[in-house]
Parts: structure tokens; C-alpha cells; sequence
């Protein structure tokens, strides 16, 4: 049977000031989540009863931030003082006095760290019956972290800093990962009795492995071989290394646990947020940001940065960015356009090259092909669009909605000056500007009358390239009119 903690405490109170940045180290974000975004999601991952995180520096935006994650959570404020186990003291102070069971204590700095695992910490401390077990690894050089000592039948009798290490204990190869499960009563007893070092001014969380020991109380080890997952950021250079392990790892899931096919790992970044389904190929260059859902059998990028986007299947999005827009299926969308917040493209339905949409619903079937505005505008199934429209929706003040029915067609480099609505079965002539509404079956024209001035050419641009060229072109058909001095004068030529 899974053991599930009792409560697990996030250590999330310091600023990190290592991270060089105005912004405390907790709301710094890998894979589209803060680091304290994960702890969070780790935490609440094992079942357990209550989670708590632990603030203090700005203590409003990293409560907020872990609320993000799970509203249910209990925020725990870390007074004025320090140290882990103060802050482990603050978060138990929390949670109800009747606690009982197994309290798992994690950072806020350790993004790669599951639920997993912590579930697998608090059965082997269970199944051992100890008082308290510290989550550990081993490197080769354990340089800068604190050493596990064990005893000959291997449980662990104290954790040494490296600066306190003796020269034989700094040959030791296991460290404190900072990561530990406890028995409810013990942590609260030990933290009670664990004084404030007067050097430092803190009160630290390994010292209950201290008190643990003293008393005769059992202290396990559980060694953790995926050495990513106890690995901490202290600063924006380890921010980036981790988010780029977390990256492999997330495509590494999305390929071998849901089938799709990500043709180069190395140029595709996609959150841990995001769904992709079988068979869908990702091409290089892409970026799947926030909740972006995309179906099977689908053709994504390249080029193409989708946020919080939903793309169903057999749909195909080619060099576009998107951000809150829904695809449909069999929808074919780019290459180079721009689906703004509530763009709604219908099955089957087309936005083309350099097309910018914006709230706007284009139904089943229908086509914005290419060089459109098409912003708060309704288009009806099967309705074409035409090169260069555009939907005129804002005067200024308001933003006004066009609504396009079914089966209708507006021709290229037409102006649309919302509201207005255009009917079932209407065409719009090519240039025309609509501002009317049109009835079902009627053609709209709106466009000024052509007026051509023949001979002007030969009598205002004489001795030029393109005099000649009309010359010889009326040899080989009619000979060319007298000029029309009047016409020379007409303001629909140019002036002279």
C-alpha cells in the first residue's frame, strides 16, 4: 500500500538574493510554472491531507503564487527569525495542533523534484519506523553541501556542513539534499527544544536530526539517484540549466508516454501544461506555452509559438503565433499569421499567410486566406474572405461587431466598417467599402466609377519608355485616339 504524508511543509520564505533580480526567487518560472509553482504541484501530488508553503519575502506575490496551484493550501508567514527550522516551525504552527502521521519538509528551489518521489520517501520512513528520514544523494565531489555520517549499521548520525566537515568527513560522497520526512510528534518536540545559533542569528532544520539522535530515535537515509531532482536554484544561470533538464524531460514524456513525434528536442520548448496528442509532429522552432491542448494527427510549426491554445485533430498551424485562440479540427492556419485572444476557427476552416484575426468566430469550412484584419467579426460556414479585406471594428471610441453569414464571399481589398451585417449568399465586389447592411443574395458594390482618358499617354508622357511602348502595342491593334486636351484636366488622372 502507497504511504501518503500527513502534511508536507514548502520552504519558500527567502528572497535569493543570489539570483540578482527584483523579483524574489520563488516567482522566477521554468516550463511555463515558478519554482514555487512546482514545489507546489509536488506537494499536492503525494495526497496529502494539508500542504502548507512558508512566506516571507513578498510574502503577497509567492502566496499567490502558490495559490495557482491549489487554492487550498495554507500560507504560513515566517517571522522575524531565521532559518530553516524556524520556517519549518512556522509552517508545523500552521497546521492543526492533532497532527500526527509522517510531515514531509521540501524547498521552494527545487523544480525537478515529484510527487513521486516524495511519496517514495515517506513509505520508506514509515516502513523503517523512523523518527526521521533526510532525503539524499551521492556525488563525487560533495563540495559546499552538508555530509551524512552514518553509523556501521548505516543509519544516519549526524549531518555536517562542509565548513565544520573533518578532513575524513569531507570524503564522504553523500549530502543533505535539505529534503526530509519526519514523525508529526518528534519535529514538533525537537523544533521546541533547537535553539537559535547567536553566530548566524537562524534556527536550522538539521538540527533536528540532532535531537533525534541523542534521544535514541532512529534516523534513515533514503538515497535518491536522479540527482536533478534535489538540485536547488540559486541563480538565473542554475534557473536556465534546470529548465533546460526539465524541458528534455517533458518532451522526453510527451514522446514515449503519448506518441507524439518531436522532430528536434533541441530547438522545441514546451511547459509542463501542455498536452500533444498521437501522432502530431512538432517541428523545430516551436514554443507550446501555458494550457495549449493539441490533438492527434496534427502538424505543428515550424516557427510557431501557441499560448494557452487549443489545436484539435488534424489540424495544421505552420509558422504562426497564437495566444488564447481555439483550432478545429482539419483547420489549416499560416504560414505567418496572428490569432489574438478569441479567434475561433471552425473544422475545416483556413487563416492564411500575414492574417491577423482577434475575437473573432470563423466557422466550418469558411476561409480568411490572406493580407486580413479580421478583428470582432462573426464569419458564417463555407464564407471566403478575399486578399486585403479589412474589418474596420474600432472608431476611435468603440469597438464594434461585423457579422459575415454562410456561403457568402467579399472580394479582395474590401473595407468592412463595423457594425454592419452582411447576409446569407451575399457577394461584395472587389475594393468596395461596406458601412450598409446587405440583404440575403444581393451583391454590394461601393467603389467609384472607372474612367479611362484615352490618348493621354501619348500627349503628356511623349518621348518616354512607356509612350513607346504604347505606341507599338496600338500598331498591333487599333490606331490610338486623338488626345483629349480636356481630358488632361480630368481629376481622376494624374495631376500634372
Amino acid at each position: 500500500m502507497t504511504a501518503t504524508p500527513a502534511a508536507v511543509i514548502v520552504l519558500s520564505a527567502g528572497d535569493g538574493t543570489r539570483m540578482k533580480s527584483r523579483r524574489n526567487k520563488a516567482l522566477h518560472a521554468i516550463g511555463g510554472r515558478t519554482l514555487v509553482g512546482h514545489a507546489v504541484s509536488a506537494a499536492v501530488g503525494t495526497g496529502a491531507q494539508y500542504v502548507a508553503v512558508v512566506v516571507r519575502a513578498q510574502k503577497e506575490a509567492v502566496a499567490e503564487a502558490a495559490r495557482e496551484i491549489s487554492p487550498e493550501i495554507v500560507i504560513a508567514e515566517q517571522d522575524d527569525v531565521y532559518g530553516t527550522g524556524r520556517a519549518a516551525e512556522c509552517g508545523l504552527l500552521a497546521l492543526p495542533d492533532s497532527l500526527a502521521g509522517t510531515v514531509v519538509v521540501t524547498t521552494g528551489d527545487t523544480p525537478l523534484l515529484t510527487a513521486e518521489t516524495l511519496v517514495d520517501l515517506t513509505q520508506d520512513h514509515e516502513h523503517a519506523g523512523a523518527a526521521v528520514t533526510v532525503l539524499t544523494g551521492v556525488l563525487q565531489d560533495a563540495s559546499g553541501y552538508g555530509r551524512i555520517v552514518r553509523d556501521e549499521q548505516g543509519a544516519v548520525q549526524a549531518i555536517v556542513e562542509h565548513k565544520q566537515a573533518t578532513p575524513e568527513q569531507l570524503q564522504i560522497g553523500e549530502f543533505n539534499s535539505g529534503i526530509f520526512a519526519f514523525d508529526a510528534a518528534v519535529l514538533r518536540d525537537a523544533l521546541a527544544e533547537v535553539g537559535v545559533h547567536a553566530e548566524a542569528g537562524e534556527k536550522y532544520l538539521t538540527d533536528v536530526v540532532e535531537v533525534a539522535v541523542r534521544r535514541g530515535l532512529r534516523v534513515n537515509g533514503h538515497v535518491l539517484d536522479d540527482l536533478w531532482q534535489t538540485e536547488g536554484v540559486n541563480d538565473k544561470a542554475q534557473l536556465a540549466r534546470l529548465g533546460k533538464e526539465l524541458n528534455r524531460r517533458t518532451l522526453d514524456t510527451l514522446m514515449r508516454e503519448h506518441g507524439a513525434i518531436v522532430i528536434d528536442p533541441d530547438t522545441t520548448w514546451v511547459d509542463v501544461g501542455v498536452s500533444v496528442g498521437a501522432d502530431s509532429v512538432i517541428h523545430p522552432g516551436c514554443q507550446l506555452h501555458g494550457a495549449t491542448s493539441i490533438g492527434a494527427d496534427c502538424e505543428i510549426g515550424p516557427d510557431t509559438t501557441l499560448v494557452d491554445t487549443e489545436v484539435q485533430d488534424g489540424a495544421s498551424v505552420v509558422r504562426t503565433q497564437a495566444n488564447l485562440a481555439f483550432i478545429g479540427p482539419g483547420a489549416n492556419v499560416g504560414p505567418f499569421s496572428y490569432l489574438r485572444p478569441g479567434t475561433e476557427l471552425g473544422r475545416g476552416g483556413k487563416i492564411g499567410g500575414f492574417v491577423e484575426t482577434k475575437n473573432a468566430q470563423i466557422g466550418d469550412g469558411a476561409k480568411v486566406p490572406h493580407l486580413t484584419y479580421c478583428g470582432d467579426a462573426t464569419i458564417g460556414e463555407g464564407s471566403n474572405i478575399g486578399a486585403g479585406t479589412i474589418f474596420a471594428n474600432y472608431d476611435g471610441v468603440t469597438k464594434s461587431h461585423t457579422n459575415v453569414g454562410k456561403h457568402s464571399f467579399v472580394g479582395s481589398n474590401s473595407v468592412i466598417v463595423a457594425p454592419v451585417d452582411i447576409a446569407d449568399g451575399v457577394y461584395v465586389a472587389a475594393g468596395s467599402t461596406v458601412v450598409d447592411d446587405v440583404a440575403p443574395g444581393e451583391l454590394a458594390i461601393s467603389r467609384a466609377k472607372q474612367r479611362d482618358v484615352p490618348g493621354w499617354v501619348a500627349h503628356r508622357r511623349a518621348g518616354t519608355a512607356t509612350a513607346a511602348a504604347a505606341e507599338a502595342a496600338s500598331h498591333a491593334t487599333t490606331d490610338i485616339p486623338p488626345a483629349d486636351p480636356d481630358g488632361t484636366d480630368n481629376q481622376e488622372g494624374p495631376t500634372q
